[in-house]
């Protein structure tokens, strides 16, 4: 399990994570102007943060790893000074793209803190190196990914439902998170809240975003992200189940062969490709 989850979470740091900060990079978004400089630099940490997954435990792997952190620390800033825009303006108040859209910015750090204690061999919060492993996918892809997929469908599809998916994805991020300190039913319900949010992303990306594409190639990929995404979910909301609950549910190793490298490639990579390609095309 270990070398599949380390190759995901490769894909997070070289590929996902860069190709999904062009996508926030809107001409009415402040900030965009650094966030462009930012994801330009993003290579190197990125390559950095993947190396240190490949060498043994110890001061080099956790010195690679906290290269990434910084990289990482500064989308978490960028999205601190959004919230502090919005403080100091209280009429502006973030709409639910907007709080997708800052998720995907800070999840990386979470992510990245977890990688250096991993990486460095030493326990955080009390959590092991398994642990620590699974959540830095968790965080590139349910928190990363997820969050920035999701606020681009409400920017595309207005209404109701565009908008539950932008914030339930975060708060069910959130949850989850949440969940890992104060017990497994809290967990349960970070599951059931991103699940109903990711559920709705697909069937957006499906029904209203899919037709709209002009050519095959992209529909195909809104395709496979949105079929992926809905499977992928089920396997995630049944291991949560049966944590809390004690009744069978798969084993993590089988988890990061099914519902991690889904949404490692079916998923954030297939739906991030679509959505740069509808922004080229205007759509």
């Amino acid at each position: 399990m270990s070398v599949l989850v380390s190759l995901i979470v490769t894909v997070g740091m070289t590929v996902i994570v860069p190709l999904g900060l062009r996508l926030l990079e809107t001409p009415e978004r402040p900030g965009t102007t650094a966030l462009r400089a930012l994801r330009r630099r993003w290579p190197l940490p990125g390559l950095l943060g993947a190396v240190s997954l490949w060498l043994p435990r110890g001061a080099p792997a956790a010195a690679l790893a906290a290269c990434y952190a910084l990289a990482a620390f500064a989308l978490a800033l960028m999205a601190l000074g959004a919230v502090v825009r919005v403080a100091r303006n209280r009429p502006l108040v973030p709409g639910p793209a907007e709080v997708a859209a800052l998720t995907a910015l800070a999840t990386p750090s979470i992510a990245a803190v977890a990688l250096v204690a991993e990486r460095w061999g030493h326990q955080l919060f009390g959590f092991g190196p398994t642990i620590l492993r699974l959540t830095v996918a968790h965080f590139h892809f349910a928190g990363f990914a997820a969050a920035l997929t999701a606020g681009l469908v409400c920017r595309a599809v207005p209404g109701p439902a565009g908008r539950f998916a932008a914030l339930s994805v975060p708060l069910g991020t959130l949850t989850v998170l949440t969940g890992y300190f104060t017990g497994e039913a809290i967990e349960l319900a970070g599951a059931v809240i991103l699940t109903a949010g990711m559920w709705t992303v697909a069937v957006l990306t499906w029904r209203d975003i899919r037709p709209g594409a002009r050519d095959r190639f992209t529909r195909a990929l809104l395709a496979v992200s949105s079929g992926v995404l809905a499977a992928t979910m089920v396997l995630a909301l049944s291991w949560a189940l049966g944590e809390a609950t004690g009744l069978p549910h798969p084993t993590l190793t089988w988890m990061a062969a099914t519902h991690g490298l889904g949404n490692a490639l079916g998923f954030a990579l297939c739906s991030i490709l679509s959505w740069r390609r509808l922004k080229e095309t205007g759509v």
